[in-house]
């Protein structure tokens, strides 16, 4: 990592490893803050963006586990708004949205493009915005990666009657401890930011950049995002991906159900297709392996600044990176090289 670091591929990186529910590697190398020659440490505090996904899942499924939602029926029957979806003909879809497609990204809702008011919406007004856009496709028949998760996100607020914030301090972040993970992180954690840089101008090293979901102060909150709005630490989510890698367990509580997980980390199919996604999980089938030395059963999720957590059942390890780059030269390089140094497998390894 140092030499990635040396090699301008990022500022500073935490990583972390577990094998059989330890952790036998946790280390914070470079710089949190370039300007201020602050450096990185373990519990650094950053924005995990997608990876949220999975955790966000993990706590809808707590209300399939409860017979309070159902992957398979239509989501319209508790978000009316979507049996009025129609293709971009302005025809209805051949069969309703159901809360699988809305996980797997295979409801046909469209990536919606960025807008000033972006995170200035409750999930709720968002939710009714992103719903009325044409469908891209037909439901199940296609993937696009997009914000299904966000729709039924809200779906989980309008079942559970607590907004998803709330929903899911209370059944994932509480029972599991992670004090350190939050959707608008308080003065505490934001003394702990790590910032983001992306590559400077002629490529010789790194300069500061934007990340529109850190806000100016504690006080000014952004809308709870269940797509991809966390800040968290590489302690915390080691926590959840071991919680998920003992069958839903965590000190002895049931946090989610085995079946629930099992839902979730297998890949699915969009039409005759197979995919290399699950519910809010990326997998690493064998004809579209994400990450080589992991076997096939192994999932996990990454963010859009390159963040990056994943599970291998048969190894019985959990992997955590942890880094804040945007636009960054040789930034997949840097975490290929972590992973390359956890399983002995080089990434261009079939």
């Amino acid at each position: 990592m140092q030499a990635e670091i040396a090699a301008h591929h990022a500022a500073g990186v935490v990583t972390l490893v577990m094998m059989d529910g330890k952790v036998i590697h946790h280390a914070a190398v470079g710089l949190a803050d370039q300007d201020k020659k602050t450096p990185m440490t373990t519990d650094s505090v950053f924005w995990i963006a997608s990876m949220t996904k999975s955790v966000s899942v993990t706590a809808m499924m707590t209300l399939v586990d409860e017979g309070k939602l159902a992957l398979d029926e239509p989501a319209s029957k508790w978000l009316p708004e979507l049996a009025n979806a129609k293709l971009a003909g302005g025809q209805p879809p051949a069969r309703p949205i159901t809360l699988r497609d809305l996980m797997s990204h295979t409801s046909g809702l469209a990536f919606p493009p960025r807008k000033p008011t972006d995170g200035a919406h409750s999930l709720k007004s968002y939710t009714s915005e992103l719903v009325k856009a044409p469908l891209a496709f037909e439901p199940g028949s296609a993937y696009e990666y997009g914000f299904g998760i966000t729709v039924a996100g809200r779906i989980a607020e309008i079942v559970s009657g607590k907004s998803f914030e709330v929903l899911l301090q209370e059944r994932i972040l509480t029972p599991l401890a992670m004090n350190d993970t939050a959707f608008n992180p308080d003065d505490r954690l934001r003394a702990r930011f790590a910032k983001t840089y992306k590559t400077n101008s002629d490529s010789s090293g790194l300069e500061r950049a934007n990340n529109p979901f850190v806000t100016a102060d504690s006080g000014d909150r952004r809308m709870i995002e269940p797509s991809g709005g966390l800040f968290s630490t590489a302690s915390d989510m080691a926590k959840f991906y071991q919680m998920i890698l003992d069958g839903g367990v965590y000190q002895g509580k049931r946090i989610v159900s085995e079946s629930a997980i099992a839902e979730m980390t297998h890949p699915h199919q969009a039409g005759e297709k197979s995919l290399s996604y699950g519910l809010g999980w990326q997998c690493n089938p064998k004809d579209k392996r994400a990450i080589a030395g992991f076997s096939t059963r192994s999932f996990g999720h990454g963010g859009a600044f390159a963040t990056h957590g994943w599970i291998d059942p048969e190894q019985r390890l959990v992997t955590v990176f942890m880094v804040q780059n945007v636009l960054v030269n040789g930034s997949n390089t840097i975490r290929s090289a972590f992973h390359a140094n956890v399983t002995g497998i080089p990434s261009d390894s079939p």
